[in-house]
C-alpha cells in the first residue's frame, strides 16, 4: 500500500514529541491521518487543583493540527483509565509495592482501549515514543532501543504485544531529542519550546506526593536506620515512598537512602551513603511476565532495565516452577517489588516482568 492508502490515528498530547512525530508522518508522504487527544484526567483531582491544567495542552494539540492539515478527535477515557490503571496503581501503594503505571498506561490505554475505540477506522496507531520497531515479510515485529538512550522509552512498552507492535508506528523513534528540538524548530511547530514533562502518565502536572496523599491519606510514621535501629526522624506514610529513594526523607547529615519498608507497621527504613551498598542486592524472581515475541533461549547473557533511563546490568534468566529468577553481575540498591525488571538481548526488547523477593 501506499501512503495515502494507509490510516494513522496520530497520538497527540501537546508536547513536542508527539507534534514531531505528526509532522514526520506527513513528510512521509501519510496522507490519511486523524489526529486524537485522549481525555484522561481524573475530575476528583481537578475538583480540588482548580483551573485545568490540561487546557494548556489541548492548545498545542489544536494548533499542531491546524499546522500540519490534520482532523483532530477528543476521545474521552476517563473511565478506563480509572479502572486499569489509577486504580492499579493506587491497589500496588497499598500493598506496599511500587507501581509501574506509565507501563500500564501504554498497553492498557494508548495501545490497548485506545485502539480498540478506533480500530476499525485505521491500520496504524501512530505515536511519539523514542523506540524502534522492525518489521521483515513474514516475521514478527521487534522492538528495540532508540538511538538517544537517555529518551529511549522501551521500559515503558515492554507489556505490548505482538498483536499491539503489528499495529503501532513510532515515526521519531529514530531521532535524537537534540533532533526532535531542531527538526521542530524548522518546521515551525506551535510546541517547539515547551518543556518536556515529567510527571507520571496519568497525572499531567498533579504532583505525585499530592496525588497519593489524596487518595490514601497521610500516616505517620518512623524513619529507621536499618543497621542501627536508630530512629532518626518521621514520615506521613509508607506507601509516599520506595526503596532506592535519595530526596524528601527530610533528613540531615545524609545523603540517606531508602532501603526497605514494613508496611504493616508503616517504618521506612534507611542507610547512610556510606553503607548503602551493604544492602544492594543481585537477585530476585519475576512474575506476570511478557515475552514479545517467545520465550528466548535463556541459556544466554541478557541486559535489564530495573527503572527507566540509560542505565542497564547485565545477568542471566533461570525458569523456576512459578516465575523466573533473575542473577545480577552486579548488585542494585534500588530494587523494589512492583517495579518491573525489562529484558534486552543487545537493542531488542524481549518484555519483562514483575519484581518479587519468592517464587509466587
Amino acid at each position: 500500500m501506499s501512503g495515502s492508502d494507509i490510516s494513522i490515528g496520530m497520538l497527540l498530547s501537546g508536547g513536542v514529541d508527539s507534534a514531531a512525530a505528526l509532522k514526520q508522518l506527513k513528510l512521509d508522504g501519510y496522507e490519511n491521518v486523524t489526529a486524537y487527544y485522549l481525555k484522561i484526567w481524573l475530575e476528583d483531582e481537578l475538583s480540588y487543583l482548580g483551573d485545568c491544567p490540561w487546557e494548556e495542552d489541548l492548545k498545542f494539540v489544536k494548533e499542531t493540527c491546524e499546522l500540519c492539515n490534520v482532523p483532530l478527535e477528543i476521545i474521552n477515557l476517563q473511565s478506563e483509565y480509572l479502572e486499569r490503571v489509577v486504580d492499579e496503581a493506587l491497589k500496588e501503594l497499598k500493598q506496599g509495592l511500587t507501581p509501574s503505571p506509565d507501563i500500564y498506561c501504554n498497553e492498557k490505554i494508548k495501545f490497548g482501549s485506545f485502539y480498540d475505540k478506533v480500530s476499525k477506522n485505521h491500520d496504524f496507531i501512530a505515536s511519539g515514543h523514542y523506540a524502534q520497531l522492525k518489521r521483515e515479510t513474514g516475521k514478527e515485529v521487534t522492538l528495540h532501543l532508540a538511538p538517544d538512550k537517555v529518551k529511549d522509552q522501551t521500559y515503558f512498552l515492554s507489556n505490548l504485544s505482538q498483536s499491539q507492535l503489528q499495529k503501532i508506528l513510532f515515526p521519531i523513534g529514530h531521532f535524537q531529542k537534540s533532533e526532535v528540538r531542531s527538526f521542530s524548530e524548522t518546521h515551525g511547530l506551535p510546541p517547539k519550546n515547551r518543556k518536556d514533562s515529567q510527571g507520571i502518565c496519568f497525572l499531567g502536572k498533579i504532583p505525585y506526593r499530592e496525588f497519593v496523599k489524596y487518595h490514601l491519606g497521610e500516616k505517620e510514621g518512623d524513619i529507621i536506620e536499618q543497621s542501627t535501629g536508630k530512629t532518626l526522624g518521621k514520615h506521613q506514610g509508607s506507601w509516599f515512598h520506595t526503596i532506592g529513594q535519595r530526596k524528601g526523607l527530610g533528613l540531615g547529615q545524609g545523603p540517606w537512602f531508602v532501603i526497605d519498608k514494613d508496611l504493616n507497621e508503616n517504618i521506612v527504613y534507611v542507610a547512610h551513603a556510606d553503607s548503602v551498598n551493604n544492602f544492594a542486592k543481585d537477585s530476585f524472581y519475576i512474575n506476570q511476565v511478557n515475552w514479545i515475541n517467545g520465550e528466548p533461549d535463556l541459556n544466554n547473557e541478557f541486559q535489564f532495565k530495573l527503572r527507566h533511563g540509560p542505565d542497564m546490568n547485565t545477568g542471566t534468566i533461570t525458569k523456576t516452577k512459578a516465575s523466573y529468577y533473575i542473577t545480577l553481575n552486579n548488585k542494585d540498591t534500588g530494587l523494589a517489588p512492583g517495579q518491573h525488571a525489562v529484558i534486552y538481548n543487545d537493542t531488542q526488547c524481549l518484555g519483562g516482568g514483575v519484581i518479587h523477593w519468592k517464587d509466587t
